[in-house]
């Protein structure tokens, strides 16, 4: 008689001995409870996975501008509400989806496939990011390397700089005395004339640091616009290359190789944190970049504005990279009975921590650099590419031992990187695994190496000279409203359809029961003020949108309709889904809705020793054909 493999029946931590196939997977191992899909290591391995995925550039370069352009220490106060409120909630709720069905972002939505294409979106959303976030790392190799010189290229205005490159400010006129008479005039007639400017009289004109020059200069080779897009910046290109070979080496084992890499990639940036921050608190003017950080600039008046609420949900909500599908993905390769719900507090805590700790570290430098520029904190900070890349590289530059900070900190911004890189691909692989598990098991090393290599070629656009305007249209849109969207249908479709109380006995399952008190605050959460809280930020976002700029440089109309063209294909699989599914079903209009509405017949814990009574009715997912979406496209499929 022939034995069928079958995964939907597996045994707990068993290798089942009948299968047809002698074929090896690495990323399972015979010690796995989960022999078909693997499971991480050890619990160390997942946690610093998590803290990698969720902790990235943006704890570094984002939530410090935030806090100080919001109110200072003020800010901690909305942003510690929303992270209780929206953040944690959703954190919780998708490790919980993950690992209760253990399955990834699409296949997940076996518990509600009228919502299937939310989890299509959520993939095609983490594609679009990939490609652009090793656009980033690409950067900081560039600069990387660059550091290994004994004086760093950007420190002084060089052959590259023009006339409005100056490491201080630049005086266009004063006043002065000549001849016993205080005159006006201009700088350059009061230096030829040897004459000193008097005090409170200089005017200045605009200037620019040599890092600023050299990053757009040298580094980018920065075009004029998006219209202009140039040729190829090859040491970009390469670097970028390099960084694709980094992640597609740490995910050849898929989890059990990450989980290893991890170690390193998520906590060495601590260390280096650690040792930017006391090498800044030693530096003259530290003091005025901390308290214009978080100090005396705290304006707790700035909690009545609803801009700075805004802003601390967002940056919560996009911190801990929730929506994405790398929660589901990553938590899917846990045990059945791991405490997802400790996890999901450490994970937020050490991510929040991280930001206002890294803010320490960077406002110090900061400060001194002020100090010796002679310019105010202000002029000197800002969001984005712009803080990581050229106000802090100006300030390193003039540390004594420059490079070895250079050094430092552009090795601690590859490591946060790949990090977030290693679980972003990791939810790609893990898509196809669910998708086609024996392809996956077969060939998992030339599948993740062809994701790799397909985005690398993807990403090239992202490196030629008008490639910053790419990577900031790209950041501008798929990271926006899309997240929004499918993070708000994911709350309602799991709460209000699948049934919120019905969700809390499947978290028992896994986590023991509870009492009512502790499932008040999540019910309270999840019912009301998390969708709640997500419909406002997708309203205000809306209505305050405005067409992306890089800096000063608007974009023209063709690069907003392209930018719109991204998010609308990047939504349009919910609702094609959604009909999909409702034509597939049977009975009328009505009945073939309720019947979408229902959790498919294969939806369950995936291993049979895990089900119990609730789901001991549970069929093998390889017959019921009918509850997945045929194959239409790369992301539309059927479960073969």
């Amino acid at each position: 008689m022939r034995m069928l493999n079958l995964p939907g029946f597996l045994s707990c931590g068993k290798k089942k001995d009948f299968s047809l196939s002698n074929e090896k997977d690495a990323h399972a191992s015979a010690n796995d409870e989960n022999s078909e899909r693997g499971n991480w290591s050890n619990k160390g391995d997942y946690l610093l996975s998590m803290v990698g995925y969720a902790v990235g550039l943006g704890n570094v370069w984002r939530f410090p501008y935030l806090t100080y352009q919001n109110g200072g220490g003020a800010f901690l106060i909305p942003y510690t509400l929303m992270l209780a409120l929206a953040g944690l909630p959703l954190f919780f709720m998708e490790c919980s989806l993950g690992q209760f069905a253990s399955l990834g972002p699409i296949s997940m939505w076996r518990i509600l496939p009228l919502f299937q294409g939310v989890g299509i979106t959520m993939v095609i959303i983490s594609t679009f990011v990939a490609i652009y976030y090793n656009v980033i790392i690409a950067y900081a190799l560039y600069y990387l390397f660059a550091s290994f010189q004994k004086v760093l290229p950007w420190s002084d205005c060089f052959s590259w700089a023009d006339e409005f490159c100056s490491k201080t400010q630049l005086v266009s006129d004063c006043n002065a005395t000549l001849d016993g008479q205080i005159i006006h005039a201009n700088y350059s007639f009061i230096i030829n004339n040897n004459l000193t400017c008097i005090n409170g009289t200089m005017n200045y004109k605009s200037g620019q640091f040599p890092s600023e020059q050299y990053w757009n200069k040298v580094a980018l080779q920065r075009s004029s616009g998006l219209d202009e897009t140039g040729g190829i910046v090859w040491y970009l290109a390469l670097c970028l290359l390099l960084s694709w070979i980094i992640v597609g080496a740490a995910l050849f084992k898929g989890i059990k190789s990450s989980g290893k890499v991890v170690y390193f990639t998520a906590l060495f940036p601590y260390v280096i944190l650690l040792i930017l921050l006391v090498r800044g608190a030693t530096l003259e003017g530290a003091l005025d970049g901390i308290e214009y950080y978080i100090g005396r600039q705290s304006n707790i008046t700035k909690l009545m504005e609803a801009e700075v609420w805004k802003d601390a949900a967002t940056q919560i909500f996009y911190s801990l990279s929730v929506a994405w599908g790398g929660l589901v993905a990553l938590s899917s390769y846990n045990k059945f009975h791991n405490n997802c719900y400790s996890d999901a507090i450490l994970v937020c805590v050490t991510n929040c921590l991280t930001s206002v700790f890294a803010g320490f570290a960077i406002f110090s430098i900061l400060g001194h650099m002020a100090f010796v520029s002679e310019r105010p904190v202000s002029e000197v900070v800002d969001s984005g590419f712009d803080l990581a890349f050229v106000a802090y590289p100006e300030a390193l530059s003039r540390l004594p031992v420059s490079p070895l900070w250079s050094f430092l900190f552009f090795f601690m911004l590859l490591l946060l990187g790949l990090d977030s890189q290693f679980a972003t691909i990791e939810t790609l692989t893990t898509t196809i695994q669910d998708i086609y598990p024996k392809v996956m098991k077969r060939l998992r090393i030339p599948i993740t190496l062809g994701v790799c290599i397909l985005l690398f070629f993807l990403g090239l656009v992202c490196v030629t000279q008008a490639g910053i305007y790419w990577v900031n249209l790209i950041d501008h849109f798929c990271a926006g409203w899309g997240i929004l969207i499918a993070a708000v249908l994911e709350i309602i479709g799991i709460v209000y359809i699948y049934g919120g109380n019905r969700f809390i006995e499947d978290i028992e399952m896994m986590i023991g029961k509870k009492s009512c008190l502790f499932w008040m605050w999540w019910r309270v959460c999840w019912f009301f003020v998390t969708p709640v809280l997500l419909m406002a930020i997708l309203v205000w976002s809306l209505v305050t949108f405005s067409p992306p700029t890089y800096g000063s440089v608007s974009y023209p109309d063709w690069g907003t309709a392209v930018g719109w063209c991204m998010i609308i294909f990047c939504i349009i699989w919910i609702p094609i889904v959604a009909v999909i599914k409702i034509v597939k079903a049977e009975g009328n209009l009505c009945q073939r809705i309720v019947s979408c509405c229902r959790p498919a017949a294969n939806w369950g814990p995936y291993l049979a020793c895990n089900r119990g009574e609730r789901y001991s009715h549970v069929v093998d997912p390889k017959k019921e054909k009918d509850h997945e979406i045929p194959t239409v496209s790369a992301f539309v499929y059927s479960q073969q």
